[in-house]
């Protein structure tokens, strides 16, 4: 696959020659998991008239779309362990979105995001060295329990999709970081998010043919593309070269905090005490993580 018109990417830290920044990677988290969250109750509104599988194949053709435009990957050029690492990445892509948009149409957007966090919080045990970084780490794992605790009306199914989905979430962060490494700019991404949006071709095709969707319903689904796809993409690829995958990994728990309260706001879905006792743990565990960062290597 690859050519000798171009030599093989190297490892850039920042789109720009200026050192990392892990200021402008936390708020780049931020911002990622907030523009996420929001596009997730958004695609959630589109599901009685597109379907879980509707949604993710409108939010992967926009993801591609933005992605392909911005990065304009020289496909031409990657070698053949390049094009591993990005077909692994497009493969967890579209895994990832379509397992937890199914858990959120059986358990809700706060539930489905808490146990999707699981897979970062695998990252983060993982990949620490220090007693603090575990110990936080810990705290927020206590704190995901407490807020799936068994009840007689579980879905069990919808529990089993988000575990799946939060293993590929932590498969995404590596892959990501891996992409960032290998190939220059956002051309790794760029390829991974178009080869995820040619996988949903037929998939999408076909519900579309079967539920032709209403203005509203499509409007939905291309806002939840953007704000659930294309900027958490473009977020985390450049928070991952400002700060250590463990720390992204901690810190990402803001997601369930962030999913509670859109779904809260957006899709009227109430949590009782305890589950915001939870939350308010994992923030803790965040604090902590986020006030020692200066020592990381």
């Amino acid at each position: 696959m690859a050519t000798t018109s171009h030599p093989p990417a190297q490892p850039t830290r920042t789109a720009a020659s200026g050192p990392a920044s892990p200021a402008q990677g936390i708020a780049l988290m931020l911002g990622s998991g907030l523009s996420n969250q929001t596009g997730a109750s958004l695609g959630a509104l589109a599901f009685p008239v597109l379907g879980p599988a509707g949604v993710v194949a409108v939010r992967q053709w926009v993801a591609a779309v933005v992605l392909l435009t911005a990065g304009r990957p020289r496909v031409r050029s990657f070698t053949a362990a390049q094009w591993r690492l990005v077909l692994a990445l497009a493969a967890v892509f579209a895994t990832m979105n379509l397992t937890l948009y199914l858990a959120i149409d059986r358990i809700g957007l706060g539930l489905a995001v808490t146990l999707e966090f699981l897979g970062p919080l695998t990252v983060a045990l993982a990949g620490t060295r220090r007693r603090l970084d575990l110990l936080c780490a810990l705290a927020a794992a206590v704190a995901v329990v407490v807020l799936t605790r068994p009840r007689p009306s579980t879905d069990y199914l919808g529990i089993a999709l988000a575990l799946v989905a939060a293993v590929c979430w932590g498969c995404y962060i590596l892959l990501n970081r891996a992409v960032g490494h290998r190939l220059p700019g956002l051309q790794g991404s760029a390829a991974a998010a178009g080869v995820s949006g040619l996988l949903y071709l037929p998939i999408g095709g076909a519900v579309l043919y079967l539920h032709p969707p209403t203005l509203p319903a499509l409007l939905c689904a291309l806002a939840a593309g953007v704000l659930s796809s294309a900027v958490p993409f473009l977020s985390d690829l450049l928070a991952l070269r400002r700060v250590p995958a463990r720390f992204f990994g901690v810190f990402m728990s803001v997601n369930p905090v962030f999913a509670a309260l859109v779904g809260l706001l957006v899709l009227g879905q109430h949590l009782d005490s305890l589950a915001w006792l939870a939350i308010a743990v994992i923030v803790a565990a965040n604090a902590v993580a986020v006030g020692t960062s200066t020592t990381r290597a």
